[in-house]
């Protein structure tokens, strides 16, 4: 394969690691490789969400032999993303320090609906041109995401806990089936489901489509027992039922198109599933060849349906949503920018593209620094943060979103909070670029910059200096004393912000 013409996406979801590498033809995207391991990290978990020490290193094994394969890929050609597992474990940092470099690339952990999202885009790439409306739902071991859309653009987006791995642990953890196991483990995913009834009534949808893990599973085994190819149906549902309860046991089950490795779930996966069919009134489901990484592929082509960047769409409807004043967030961050072009010019230790990224996050945080106020004028920037950190907003991870809480947390106010985090240099330079565009713009302005320069004393040390032009100080005595005020706020911290002319 010719270098400059490839993709590649990797998804590490809760029962197994996907690589998929192919190629740009006439901008589409055609399959040269797909690799897929069973690492089953869903069901590592322990009773304190933390993985275990196997868990972890069975992802970590299967990510070296991904890496291997993934070696001389450039990072613009790589996504990878890890759902529900890694959003539960609370221990999800510690693996993914090693599994980024075990990979050679960065893994974001995504959102439940920018999973949702991601699913839709794959499946609705791998559909006819259609304006109908469409049902997709993507069972997988830990959560369950289902969307409505029409055409490319998905219009309702939700993720739910609940999947084949976590159901079979649940109802089927001695691998026994009966009548009674399924009943109440239809009855438990219904009840987490139910909320989806209004949102996913029939009405709202002309065709339901199936994606991935437990519908792959389920679809093999009914085409194997001579179903019709190409969809599920609720008599194939239930025809299915009754082999397992048949069967008695997992030691038991022998069926044509039943993989090994999806026996000790299948229970989960098919009651999940029942209970969806029985609550949107679902008598017949299509099998979808999209899914999860055909979405990443269409977020690597910037084939996704919208125009420009998805995560300039979230931070503008995230501002609308609360009523962010969005004048004053761009002025501020336009100040911030001066800044940091002021601040970055000189260094060397980071590319173009990293200050570009660095910059555009900074943008953001200084666009949505007041969207706390909807809630309260006291403390709003605690109140932002915690919008931030629990916002689901198209295009980002969950690494990112929190980014962008760490910075509108500490826009203002005493820096102890942010302790752990001004280790991170890259953080503190943004960090001071918006805090002192918030203090230049306190009059809600356009404040006068010409004289004013920021920059680092020395590349490796940790001082920041502002210079200000003679009589700054003088013309500007609530901007001088806010400056001051700034530099005793840098002074309980590893760092020192010194400003000169003030």
């Amino acid at each position: 394969m010719q270098s400059g013409n490839r993709l590649a996406a990797v998804d590490l979801g809760s029962n197994s690691f996907r690589l998929e590498i192919g190629r740009i033809d006439h901008g589409e995207f055609l399959r040269a490789e797909y690799l897929k391991e069973t690492v089953r990290q869903g069901g590592g978990l322990d009773e304190s969400r933390n993985l275990t020490p196997q868990a972890m290193q069975a992802g970590w094994d299967c990510l070296a032999r991904f890496g291997e394969r993934l070696a001389g890929f450039k990072p613009s050609e790589v996504r990878a993303v890890a759902t529900q597992t890694l959003r539960e474990a609370r221990n999800r940092d510690e693996f993914l320090e090693r599994a980024n470099q075990i990979l050679g690339f960065p893994i974001d952990v995504i959102s439940g609906r920018e999973e949702a999202r991601l699913i839709y885009q794959g499946v609705a790439q791998m559909l006819p041109v259609s304006e109908e409306r469409r049902l997709v739902i993507d069972i997988g071991g830990r959560s369950t995401e289902l969307i409505l859309g029409q055409g490319r653009k998905p219009r309702v987006m939700e993720s739910f806990r609940v999947g084949s791995i976590a159901w079979s642990k649940r109802f089927f953890p001695d691998g026994q089936f009966t009548h009674k196991a399924f009943e109440l483990a239809e009855v438990a995913a219904t009840a987490v489901l139910d909320e989806a009834f209004e949102a996913y009534h029939p009405d709202h949808w002309d065709t339901a489509y199936g994606s991935a893990g437990t519908v792959g599973a389920v679809g093999d085994v009914l085409i194997a027992a001579g179903w019709p190819s190409g969809h599920i149906s609720k008599e194939g549902l239930d025809w299915l039922l009754d082999k397992l309860v048949t069967a008695q046991s997992v030691d038991r089950l022998r069926m044509p198109g039943m993989r090994e490795d999806r026996k000790a779930i299948i229970g989960g996966g098919l009651s999940v599933m029942r209970a969806i069919f029985t609550l949107l009134n679902i008598e017949s489901m299509e099998m979808a060849t999209g899914g999860l990484r055909h979405g990443l592929i269409c977020d690597l082509l910037g084939n996704t349906g919208y125009s420009g960047d998805l995560r300039v769409n979230s931070v503008n409807r995230l501002a609308l949503k609360f009523g962010v004043d969005t004048v004053h967030g761009k002025r501020v961050g336009k100040v911030a920018s001066q800044l940091h072009s002021q601040l970055t010019g000189g260094s060397r230790k980071q590319s173009d593209t990293e200050v570009e990224r660095s910059l555009r996050k900074l943008l953001w945080a200084a666009e949505l620094h007041e969207i706390g106020s909807h809630i309260s004028h006291s403390d709003y920037h605690k109140h932002g943060a915690y919008i931030l950190d629990n916002a689901d907003a198209m295009g980002f991870s969950l690494s990112e979103m929190h980014r962008l809480s760490l910075l509108v947390l500490g826009h203002r106010g005493k820096l102890r909070k942010l302790e752990n985090a001004l280790t991170d240099t890259e953080l503190v330079c943004q960090l001071v670029c918006l805090r002192l565009a918030v203090i230049l713009c306190h009059a809600r302005r356009d404040p006068d910059l010409d004289g004013l320069n920021l920059k680092r004393m020395d590349a490796n040390g940790t001082t920041i200096r502002l210079v200000c032009r003679e009589g700054w100080a003088e013309s500007y005595p609530q901007s001088a004393h806010l400056l001051r005020e700034e530099c005793l706020a840098w002074e309980k911290t590893p760092w020192k912000l010194d400003v000169k002319g003030v």
